[in-house]
């Protein structure tokens, strides 16, 4: 085994540390990616184990990066440093990638990145870096990190497989980025190594009560038991060194820091402040500043001498605590000269968002023209993508602004910024500011919908409609186009809320859309939607189709500039399916997903990936649905999305493994009621109906069929559980209840002449007819919804038939559809189907054929995805880019495939049955 340098201090007795260190390098050498995350307090080691694995790590190629406190507003300026040495494959990176990391590199213009896609171009960049020889990054203070760059770095981290990538995180408390790692805490020393580094720094002997209560304070800390003694005689640590727990130990730290400064002279100290703000240590630059305060650049020779500073290429302090020392021993006129130091020697050119935060930190009041330049700032970190960094320098242009109306406008744009950042708290207390002082007529309105947006972004489900609705028809006379999508904006959140929503209501936002005016010029999709959804519940179904079925079509045919597209696609999803058009929902999944995954829209991404689960379950093709549930629980990981798991729940329903089934779809209902996520609880009741009628439980299905049908208006998970209630009424001897359900269906199903709408009222008529009438009935179902292309509701309409023919006495032909049900059920996964054809089966005196060599293969479900790509044609860069990970990671789980499926190449996969690309 390697080894590192020879032990610091702070290495003695970090055998387990290293251990996990040195296991992460061997596995480096042995081409498998890993990232670590080692936590702890400031002081306890974590830098020290760090340098120990960059000198066991002399074979590899390694790459630094530390987080600076006063760079966290800054964007990407952590990963800029860390991915600078890698530039040179930065032409290898797919072209969407390569353009992202260059915007948000500031290395050429364009649109704002995803930072999902910066999040894969840093992993395929690291992976390329990798390709000669092991890569090791090591990320030090990684809790100062910007957060751009954190989450990219998280995200790559994560997705480290068959790379021979390493990343190793330190941090004294880890964020939500680095969810999900592997994780060591570094501690205190033990209490024989405390001692023996004790006595190296304590000549003369401590009484033993004095030492144990040092011991006791420092809690083993090694940079505290350096410190801490420094300087003090026999009677000064006679007591220990102060009461025990009175500070923290990195605070009693830095007070031994702050003492240790105090001796310097007045020079060394005014330069040292100078580096404490000058956060990229750069020495020209801090001379530069350290002059204008008429501070000689050998002012630093006194700090270097006292081990504090170490003056290079690069100005380093001996520990960050130092740096927090040096500024906090400061006063504030001292740290306002030390910035407008900075702020003159900064090129205004070169690097103006460093230059304008260096003059904001020098301004003690008021300063308009400051200010200003925050704003410039802002707008340059939101092209790089940088949301969080605009929403910072917005606030503290807030902060400096002393005319109230500038400084309400400024409050407003800053709490867009921070909403847009996922700082939902911070944008709630800048809009209260904004709210407080004067605003005009459409600010105003635009405060308003903020609040609508915040609340549904937060959770408060059924307080958003009502909040969006206010909104809207505050803008109706100052911004029509606005006004328009913020009413289906608030049409949205009132379904979402369904019966959550208390003033607000689906009814009355649609009353108030009706009466919005007109937009000017023509229609826009989203102008066509707010017309469609509004007409559908203030005069029904009948008279919005046309105007959905348009909708639909624009969105999905024409060529809609991409900011429209966002804004109007996932309702075009339910005006296709309000109207049956199966044809136009395909479309519009397949060129959004296309589009989210190239840009790296994974939040907007997440919500599509229930309707394709949807889509996929009724084809019959269970394979794509796994993967799809697989997906959206990474993305869920992924982005901390609190949406529910449409795909995993819609699976759930028909697969039909009654316990664990079960119990996803009771976990979903739950956590869509504590959200107040009305459609969720609603989604939740109608698979509940599925899965129970699959099971034969018809009583229970009957109450779950109800309860998701009874929501009005009938929208599209209502209407999709009309079938359910007939089938579980019919079952369960109430034929009052399911003829009330098919008059319902008859309507809902009227507006469309789709083979799926038609061959789902058949096969539910055909449940209540008789004779010639049913068997019509089941015919027609049989025949529409296997043309349409729906194989799992074809396989339910053989099933219903088989079951009436054997009620008929009709033994022969039941069986002939019973087979064909239990056949295409099986080879579905739809089991609990399958287990109740069988049943009926067995009643005709038949028996189910066994499963063959088709049987679904041990794939887990990221191999059945990717297995099922490269069947398409889709190269293994392709597949990376729409998987978010790497192609050797791609290519390490087609060899496992290759494996599982007794195959040896891409060609071969057409072969393989679709049923054995399912995940078990």
């Amino acid at each position: 085994m390697r080894t590192g340098p020879g032990p610091a201090p702070a290495l003695l007795d970090r055998l387990p540390e290293r251990a996990a260190l040195d296991g992460l390098l061997e596995d480096l050498r042995a081409g498998r990616g890993r990232a670590l995350v080692m936590r702890g307090e400031a002081g306890v080691g974590k830098s020290a184990l760090l340098e120990y694995a960059v000198g066991a790590a002399a074979d590899m190629r390694v790459a630094r990066a530390a987080g600076l406190e006063s760079e966290m507003e800054l964007t990407y300026a952590g990963l800029h440093l860390l991915c600078v040495p890698l530039l040179d494959r930065l032409d290898a990176l797919p072209g969407p990638q390569r353009d992202a990391l260059s915007v948000a590199f500031g290395l050429r213009e364009g649109p704002a990145p995803a930072r999902f896609l910066v999040g894969l171009a840093v992993l395929t960049l690291l992976a390329e870096a990798a390709e000669e020889r092991p890569l090791l990054c090591v990320i030090d203070d990684a809790q100062w990190l910007d957060q751009a760059s954190a989450q990219a770095l998280g995200f790559a981290a994560r997705r480290l497989l068959a790379e021979p990538v390493g990343l190793i995180f330190a941090a004294r408390e880890p964020g939500e980025e680095y969810r999900g790692l592997t994780d060591l805490e570094v501690r205190g020393l033990p209490d024989q190594h405390a001692r023996m580094l004790l006595r190296s720094v304590v000549r003369f002997r401590l009484d033993e009560p004095v030492q144990d209560r040092i011991l006791a304070e420092t809690n083993g800390n090694p940079l505290a038991l350096l410190e801490l003694p420094r300087g003090l005689d026999p009677a000064q640590l006679a007591g220990g060194l102060g009461p025990v727990g009175a500070q923290p130990v990195p605070e009693r730290i830095e007070r031994g820091f702050r003492r240790r400064l105090e001796a310097l002279p007045a020079d060394t100290r005014s330069l040292m402040l100078v580096a404490a703000v000058e956060a990229a240590g750069d020495p020209a630059l801090i001379w530069r500043a350290a002059g204008r305060l008429g501070v000689p650049a050998a002012a630093a020779e006194a700090a270097e001498a006292d081990g504090l500073l170490q003056a290079g290429t690069l100005v380093r302090f001996r520990h960050p605590l130092v740096r927090s020392a040096v500024y906090s021993a400061a006063s504030p006129s001292e740290r306002r000269a030390a910035h407008r130091a900075l702020a003159e020697v900064t090129d205004r050119d070169r690097d103006p968002d460093r230059w304008a935060w260096h003059r904001a930190a020098a301004t003690s009041g008021p300063d308009d023209e400051v200010a200003a330049e925050l704003e410039r700032s802002a707008d340059r970190a939101q092209a790089r993508g940088g949301a969080a960094a605009a929403a910072a320098f917005l606030r503290r242009a807030v902060e400096l602004t002393e005319e109230p109306a500038r400084r309400s406008e400024r409050a407003l744009e800053a709490a867009q910024a921070s909403f847009q950042a996922g700082g939902l708290g911070a944008a709630a207390e800048l809009l209260a500011v904004a709210m407080a002082g004067p605003l005009d007529e459409l600010q105003q309105a635009r405060a308003a919908l903020l609040r609508g947006r915040l609340a549904f972004a937060s959770g408060r489900g059924s307080d958003a409609p009502a909040l969006l609705l206010k909104a809207a028809k505050q803008l109706e006379t100052l911004d029509v186009a606005l006004a328009r999508q913020t009413y289906l904006d608030a049409w949205f959140a009132a379904v979402y809320a369904g019966r959550s929503a208390g003033a607000g209501d689906l009814h009355e936002v649609s009353q108030a859309a009706r009466s919005a005016p007109s937009p000017a010029g023509g229609p826009r999709p989203l102008d066509l939607l707010v017309d469609g959804l509004s007409l559908l519940v203030t005069e029904g179904r009948a008279e919005a189709a046309p105007v959905l079925r348009e909708a639909a079509r624009v969105v999905a045919e024409e060529d809609v500039p991409l900011a429209e597209r966002l804004q109007s696609s996932r309702v075009a999803l339910a005006a296709a399916a309000l109207v049956w058009d199966e044809e136009h929902w395909r479309a519009i999944l397949a060129r959004d997903v296309r589009i989210c995954r190239e840009t790296g829209m994974l939040t907007q991404l997440a919500l599509y990936l229930g309707p394709m689960a949807v889509m996929a379950i009724w084809r019959g093709d269970f394979a794509a649905a796994v993967s799809l549930a697989a997906e959206e629980k990474e993305l869920a990981a992924a982005t901390g999305a609190g949406f529910v798991r449409h795909a995993a729940l819609i699976l759930a329903g028909y697969r039909g493994d009654e316990a664990e089934d079960a119990s996803t779809i009771e976990d979903v209902a739950a956590a869509a009621q504590a959200a107040g996520q009305g459609s969720g609880v609603q989604m939740a009741q109608w698979i509940s109906a599925v899965l129970l009628n699959g099971l034969g439980a018809y009583e229970e299905a009957l109450v779950k069929a109800r309860q998701a049908a009874e929501q009005a208006p009938e929208l599209y998970v209502s209407m999709w559980a009309l079938p359910e209630l007939i089938e579980a009424a019919c079952r369960s001897g109430r034929p009052g209840t399911a003829r009330d359900a098919l008059a319902r269906l008859t309507e809902v199903t009227a507006v469309a002449g789709t083979d799926w709408a038609q061959g789902i009222h058949a096969r539910s008529r055909a449940l209540l007819g008789e004779g010639e009438d049913a068997e019509r009935g089941y015919r027609e179902a049989v025949e529409r919804l296997g043309r349409a292309g729906f194989r799992s509701e074809q396989a339910r309409a053989h099933l219903l038939y088989g079951e009436w023919l054997r009620r008929e006495g009709r033994r022969t032909d039941a069986r002939t559809h019973l087979r064909e049900a239990h056949d295409m059920f099986t080879g579905i996964g739809m089991r609990a189907f399958a287990r109740r054809a069988g049943r009926e089966l067995l009643a005709t005196g038949a028996t189910a054929r066994r499963r063959g060599a088709d049987a679904p293969g041990e794939l887990t479900p990221q191999e059945a995805q990717i297995a099922r790509l490269a069947r398409d044609g889709l190269s293994n860069p392709e597949i990376a880019a729409q998987l978010f990970i790497s192609p050797r990671t791609v290519e390490y789980h087609l060899s496992k495939v290759f494996t599982k499926l007794n195959v040896s190449s891409r060609k071969q996969l057409d072969g393989v049955p679709l049923s054995r690309l399912v995940a078990t």
